[in-house]
């Protein structure tokens, strides 16, 4: 044997289980293992760089999760038909698994650690991602990386009622509640996910049956270590530590700092005082060869012994924050809604030096994300992109693409709002949001959401109900016997902080919720209050906002493009649609509209988007010519299209014609039809009858003054039309189509 493998299995106790298998594959890795749920598996590997790099003072750990296409059977998309950059749910999965494992690494630990989670062979039911952390952690555990887990991530979700771990992607499209909750058996770590307006108790509550879970599937991986003969992990030393200078940067900078963090300056000041102060005692280093190595320790002892300490002591002991606010007290606020008047929607929010310009843009079908993942594929029709430009925080810097912090910040906001949103036949516009940092002293991600829930109003999409979002800080010591919870926090305050807690609902609930804890031993009792002022805090930030616009304007404004829906029964498109694309790309064409149809069910929804209302009712009254059903005894209004030897073919509808026999164009007798009408002729007929066949007979004498004394003849049986008659694959009525669909704004 090649190889000597160890397996262990997770008992999820409703039948299905987890099993964890190393020893097999990528044996060359410091850590690998294979966890297995069903036919799903992903291969995860762990890899670590013999030694620090120099002067690298931070923990650079690089985690990438990456889906195979190969893993459910498919071709990847695009000309060169393999992976490439990763997609915004690899980034997002690979940020959930970044959050839970980055504070357990020791703060003096420095060397390179790369964690790669492949999903290699996917149960079209099982969602992977909520395996991916379990996994990544596992890897660790079989490795000699220092690493102070393990840890393990669940998806927790309310269905009917009834929670459950990991449910499948049927079962999740029933949730109200979904939660990913990162933790090890003794502390949470992080929580991401999005609720129906659910309660602060209802969402402390799924913490809590996540961590029970949680707490299993790290006994196991500690079985595994043990098994695996890795309980020791690999010496190192990635700090020169100088404690006599530690004493000296604190003893000289203390009180110093304390002093500028009590001046409740602005950040840029602030941070501009700050750094005085270090200066100050670097500039005081006696010039020898030790100055320049010192001058890095200086810099890491101000930071991380004074800066810190001076801002925390200041909070705990006299409840003073660097702004002067009391801890639950938000920063002032003001908006303003329809500043960008060429745009669909507009709004600016700004709480304190955090600032958002957010913009709303609708479209057509056509314009919808088009999701082509590995397990997934459709379209959104509500997406938010967020932006965070360099010069939103001072710093002269280019912009380098789209960050994963921004993806991330996004996705936080587009589930806030998503559940608002109104999609589908409520609303048959595609919706863009698009936030721009303008200003970041933290909460840009809730400012977003702010922004977002505005500028949607200003531009009368019909939000369900407005949603507003608040950052929660805290400052504690002791395992928290001492503490303070910070309702909108500051940049300063997250980074100096012990959590990141971000909370969005409307006034009714939670919509969507992000929590980063750096501490151990946090009490659900601190979490508790938490919730609670953050619900004061939303609901305070909701009311500012309602001041500048209470509710969504009643109409589009004038600029914006008019998309209106019809539905017409299935078997309708591909007449509306036409051979190879005809008929709706004439319609299109005469009307100066775009039009697009979706096939739901047994149902077409046509979508018609214009420039203008009038183009709009040209489109749509059209479309519901070639789908209406010519009624008995109504009078139309028609074209001959063409004139045989026994009467004329009236085209009454686009698409449908019926045959208007010789005897019936008038009373007195008609020897030849030309003698009346000729092709091209528009004239109004009463539909008589329709044959079992679908056969459209049509009359003009019925519509003409009886003359007196008339007595109706008895009438020979009408010929029989042959093969060879003209138009023969029309007929005498019925729809006009050759059951193609698609081609010219056809079904997406």
């Amino acid at each position: 044997m090649l190889y000597n493998a160890i397996k262990k299995t997770i008992d999820l106790g409703d039948g299905r289980t987890i099993e964890i298998e190393t020893g097999k594959l990528a044996k060359q890795a410091d850590g690998a293992v294979v966890v297995k749920m069903g036919s799903t598996m992903l291969l995860a590997a762990v890899t670590c760089a013999p030694d620090a790099k120099e002067d690298t003072d931070f923990m650079p750990l690089s985690v990438e999760y990456k889906e195979k296409y190969a893993a459910a059977g498919r071709y990847p998309g695009g000309f060169l038909k393999r992976e490439a950059r990763p997609n915004d749910h690899e980034i997002l999965t690979s940020r959930l698994i970044d959050r839970a494992l980055r504070p357990l690494f020791p703060d003096d630990f420095h060397a390179e650690v790369f964690v790669t989670v492949n999903l290699i062979s996917a149960d079209n039911e099982i969602i992977p991602d909520a395996l991916a952390g379990l996994a990544a952690s596992a890897a660790l555990a079989v490795s000699d990386v220092p690493f102070n887990g393990p840890i393990s991530e669940v998806r927790i979700s309310r269905i009917d009622g009834a929670w459950k771990i990991n449910p499948t992607f049927a079962e999740l499209e029933k949730a109200d509640i979904d939660i990913m909750v990162g933790a090890t058996e003794e502390n949470i770590l992080m929580v991401e996910g999005e609720m129906k307006e659910a309660s602060e108790a209802e969402m402390l509550e799924a913490i809590k049956v996540a961590h029970a879970e949680i707490k299993k599937h790290c006994r196991i991986q500690k079985e595994l270590e043990a098994e695996a003969g890795k309980q020791t992990k690999r010496t190192y030393c990635h700090e020169d530590n100088d404690e006599e200078l530690r004493r000296q940067v604190y003893d000289a900078c203390y009180a110093k700092a304390y002093e500028v963090a009590k001046k409740m300056t602005s950040k840029q000041e602030r941070s501009e005082l700050f750094a005085q102060v270090e200066e100050e005692f670097i500039a005081a280093l006696p010039d020898d060869e030790e100055k320049e190595r010192k001058a890095k320790l200086v810099k890491r002892y101000y930071h991380d012994n004074v800066l810190k300490a001076a801002m925390r002591n200041m909070i705990l002991d006299e409840g003073i924050r660097l702004d002067g606010r009391k801890t639950s007290e938000i920063r002032p606020i003001w908006s303003e809604v329809d500043y960008l008047p060429a745009a669909h929607g507009s709004a600016v929010f700004t709480r304190g030096e955090t600032q958002s310009l957010t913009t709303v843009t609708l479209g057509t079908k056509l314009d919808q994300k088009e999701v082509d993942e590995v397990l997934i594929q459709g379209s959104e029709q509500f997406v938010l992109h967020y932006n965070f430009p360099p010069f939103s925080t001072g710093e002269a810097k280019p912009a380098r693409g789209t960050s994963r912090r921004e993806i991330g910040h996004g996705n936080l906001a587009h589930r806030a709002l998503k559940g608002q949103v109104p999609i589908g036949e409520e609303n048959p516009y595609a919706v863009r949001v698009v936030s721009d940092i303008l200003e970041s002293n933290g909460s840009s991600s809730m400012a977003t959401v702010c922004a977002g829930t505005l500028a949607l109003m200003d531009a009368g999409i019909q939000l369900k109900k407005p949603v507003s979002g608040i950052a929660m800080g805290l400052i504690s010591e002791n395992k928290a016997t001492k503490f303070a919870v910070l309702s909108d926090i500051l940049g300063d305050e997250d980074h100096l902080g012990d959590m990141d807690f971000k909370v969005t609902g409307t006034k009714d609930g939670i919509t969507a919720t992000q929590m980063d804890i750096k501490v151990d031993g946090l009490p659900y009792e601190v979490l508790e209050q938490a919730l609670e002022q953050a619900r004061q805090g939303r609901l305070y930030i909701l009311g500012e906002m309602m001041k500048t616009l209470s509710a969504p304007r009643p109409e589009l404004k004038p600029h914006v493009p008019r998309l209106e829906q019809i539905v017409i029964d299935k078997d309708f498109i591909g007449a509306v649609i036409g051979p190879g694309g005809k008929v709706i790309q004439e319609i299109q064409k005469l009307t100066n509209s775009t039009i697009t149809i979706t096939e739901v069910g047994d149902k077409g929804f046509v979508d018609v988007f214009a420039a203008n209302k009038d183009d709009i009712q040209a489109a749509i009254a059209r479309i519901k010519a070639i789908v209406a059903v010519p009624e008995v005894g109504a009078v139309y209004k028609g074209k001959i299209v063409s004139i045989l030897e026994f009467g004329a073919f009236v085209e009454i509808l686009p698409g449908k014609d019926g045959l208007l026999h010789i005897s019936e164009i008038a009373y007195e007798r008609v020897n030849r039809v030309e003698d009346f009408y000729k092709e091209g002729d528009e004239i109004e007929v009463k539909l008589i009858e329709v044959e079992k066949n679908g056969k459209l007979r049509l009359s003009r004498r019925a519509l003409l003054p009886q003359p007196e004394g008339w007595v109706e003849p008895e009438r020979a049986p009408r010929p029989e039309r042959r093969d060879g008659d003209r138009r023969g694959s029309r007929g005498g009525g019925g729809d006009r189509r050759d059951g193609r669909r698609g081609g010219g704004g056809g079904r997406r």
